[in-house]
């Protein structure tokens, strides 16, 4: 008989860090569950792995999710265990955000920040994790960013909720150290995925600074080496954990100043652009 074959599921999977991770782990031969909001975007995906990778005789199953309803986790749980598919790894990729003033900034894209950052990440950790702990194995993967480590004016809830998943996945890391059960919190610094632009943020000063920034291919193998290798923060980059280290001994005041000259250069940028 057969060693069982692994399964992941990966949210935010229809492209950057998410797709990357679902190259690697398709060329590995693990299984995959594969999860985003863009239809036709994941609806293509194993086409794609087939194309890019080579076909691999694999589970790919795709779902079509809001994460940010209030019964997307439990769907996807559902759903999953109709069809017999167990989930030894689970990583929490899909992430939101948005720049601006609190005070002047829509209520509706701050809570679907908070609800797919934060609620949907920990409901899918929830649901998935007895199992892991009945099977006596399994790997969890949460993807924060360098922005879990200092607050910040003019992005104050989403740096907010990438702490939470930092301070949360320790914890629990913590909590199933014993059960055979790694946790992996990974914070990636800049990375061209095109994120920046998203939330209106501006996209930093690249050029020539090549030092500066991963792509999300370099994110993602770095992560899923830290994964496998049980590591739980994973701080990919040369500066990355350098920075975070300095946050942590640095005036706070200094640290928020720091940040938010970045944030407003960013955004002058962005503007200059014409975007």
């Amino acid at each position: 008989m057969g060693k069982k074959m692994e399964v992941a599921l990966i949210t935010g999977a229809a492209g950057g860090i998410g797709y990357e991770l679902a190259k690697i782990m398709y060329r590995e031969g693990f299984g995959l569950v594969l999860v985003d909001i863009r239809a036709e975007a994941i609806a293509e995906t194993p086409k794609l792995l087939a194309e890019q990778v080579g076909k691999r005789d694999t589970l790919v199953y795709t779902i079509v999710k809001d994460l940010t309803t209030d019964s997307a986790a439990e769907e996807i749980y559902e759903e999953l265990s109709t069809k017999n598919i167990t989930v030894d790894i689970l990583i929490n990729n899909a992430g939101l955000g948005d720049f601006g003033d609190f005070v002047n900034t829509n209520w509706k894209k701050q809570s679907t920040i908070i609800k797919l950052n934060m609620l949907a990440l920990s409901h899918l950790t929830r649901l998935f994790l007895p199992t892991m702990v009945a099977q006596e194995y399994g790997r969890i993967m949460n993807v924060a960013s360098m922005a879990a480590f200092q607050p910040s004016p003019l992005m104050s809830v989403y740096f907010a909720s990438k702490a939470f998943v930092l301070s949360f996945s320790q914890a629990i890391a913590d909590e199933i150290k014993d059960k055979n059960i790694t946790v992996t919190v990974l914070c990636p610094g800049t990375t061209v995925t095109g994120f920046q632009a998203a939330v209106g943020a501006g996209n930093p000063e690249l050029a020539g600074k090549r030092w500066a920034y991963s792509t999300a291919e370099e994110v993602a193998v770095y992560g899923y080496k830290a994964m496998m290798r049980g590591k739980l923060i994973a701080i990919p980059g040369v500066v990355n954990p350098w920075l975070a280290w300095l946050s942590k001994i640095l005036p706070r005041s200094w640290v928020i100043r720091m940040v938010r000259r970045g944030q407003e250069r960013n955004r002058r940028n962005f503007i200059k652009s014409g975007n």
